[in-house]
């Protein structure tokens, strides 16, 4: 027999717009299931964008997130950012930030602007925030002490020699070291999660850090892959450090990343903490509209039984492409579940512009669902297509969160927007 679970809010995605939006429904103490695949998670760097480039064809970059915000707003009056006021996108960042703290992944921001950080290439990238593992990273950059790089023999995209090269011209106290990760020789191979988890037990942080302290010297700051532990993060980091005897800074490793497993985890303690009922690994496979103004979703997947959820409202956080938010056939770029009207081109030939690295960005990308003020879909008419549906995060349209650096921003502030009206609208 096929259950039906009854909600107030089914919230319909399992990355970062899905966990925030969860979490504001949680706080608001709207009773919420939430369905998806938490896959995109994982592939979260760590850093936290608000806002970094404006105009895109300009690759102009803002230190002042806010100013470039109130700039985007006033050229771009259909991006998701204009349903907002700057101050609220600052009270849904700050929520956000206090409740992963609380539920120990805390973060490192200085709320009036962005912070420069260390990419795996060793390049500099401007972003709103990061975990307070890497805070050591941006004090560095900026006083400049001797410091010393570390990489892992087997940890593919990660060279300490690379980074030290690309800094050594601002930065010229620094040096690097290739070692080997502790009883890692047999695995050819290595990724930083087996790392990250090893480093859980505190054995493993002794073992690394007589590997490590030879090659510190003089240094005052070391910096090393993203790998301090799933859970405890912070302990582990004040481990080593008092064992090699220097500040320890984390720097992102490629997907799947460790700061993205441990929002992950997090999340998949934390929300059901907080009375969130969710069906991760599973897919919404239908939904039908109900007579009373109501939802009917048809979920499936893994080895789990086929169930139902009614609820009163549903939250579109799927994403794009790769969350299949939106899929695409020969002709034209649809909704999945729904068949939502999607701006989009007007044919499949304007999707892609003819230079692959046009610095206009390509059309596809500011593809997606239009809303109005309460992130409603709306019909070409701009007329809500339901009073209850609601939707935030990447499969919104007019925005390029890649380009314009804001994925992160985008997701926790519309997530915001969406709960914030499903309450103001008393359902």
């Amino acid at each position: 027999m096929t259950q039906i679970i009854s909600c107030e809010l089914a919230v319909i995605g399992a990355g970062l717009t899905g966990m925030a939006a969860s979490m504001f429904a949680a706080n608001r103490g709207i009773k919420t299931v939430q369905v998806g695949v938490t896959g995109e998670i994982i592939f979260a760097s760590g850093f936290l964008d608000i806002l970094g480039i404006h105009p895109i064809s300009e690759k102009k970059p803002w230190l002042d997130p806010w100013a470039g915000m109130r700039k985007l707003i006033q050229d771009c009056p259909d991006h998701p950012y204009s349903r907002l006021t700057p101050e609220e996108i600052q009270s849904a960042l700050e929520e956000y930030l206090a409740f992963v703290k609380d539920f120990g992944v805390p973060h490192y921001w200085e709320k009036t602007h962005n912070i420069e950080m260390i990419t795996p290439q060793g390049t500099l990238k401007l972003t709103g925030c990061v975990p307070q593992t890497m805070k050591n990273a941006i004090l560095a950059l900026r006083k400049k002490p001797p410091g010393l790089f570390v990489d892992i023999k087997g940890l593919k995209g990660f060279s300490s020699h690379q980074i030290v090269d690309n800094l050594k011209e601002t930065w010229p106290d620094i040096r690097s070291a290739s070692i080997a990760f502790p009883d890692s020789t047999h695995l050819g191979e290595i990724y930083p999660e087996y790392m990250a988890r090893s480093l859980e037990a505190g054995i493993s942080r002794k073992k690394l850090a007589a590997i490590i302290l030879p090659h510190v010297q003089n240094a005052k700051v070391v910096g090393i892959p993203a790998i301090m532990g799933i859970h405890r993060s912070l302990e582990v980091q004040a481990d080593m450090e008092s064992l090699i005897g220097a500040r320890i800074f984390e720097i992102p490793t490629l997907p799947p990343s460790v700061p993205g497993l441990r929002l992950k985890e997090m999340f998949e303690e934390a929300l059901p903490a907080k009375g969130i009922q969710q069906f991760l690994q599973q897919r919404v496979t239908s939904v039908l509209p109900e007579l009373d103004n109501c939802f009917l979703l048809n979920i499936a997947g893994g080895n789990a039984q086929e169930q139902k959820i009614r609820c009163k409202g549903i939250l579109l956080a799927a994403g794009r492409f790769f969350g299949k938010g939106l899929t695409a056939d020969r002709k034209r770029i649809r909704e999945s579940l729904f068949d939502l009207p999607v701006f989009q081109p007007v044919s499949r030939s304007n999707w892609y512009r003819m230079d692959f690295l046009d610095p206009k960005g390509h059309p596809i990308h500011q593809a997606g669902l239009e809303i109005d003020d309460n992130f409603r879909p709306v019909s070409a008419s701009g007329i809500p297509v339901f009073s209850n549906l609601f939707a935030a995060g990447s499969i919104l349209a007019h925005q390029d969160w890649i380009r314009q650096k804001c994925g992160s921003g985008l997701a926790i502030a519309t997530a915001y927007g969406a709960v914030s009206s499903y309450v103001k609208l008393g359902f």
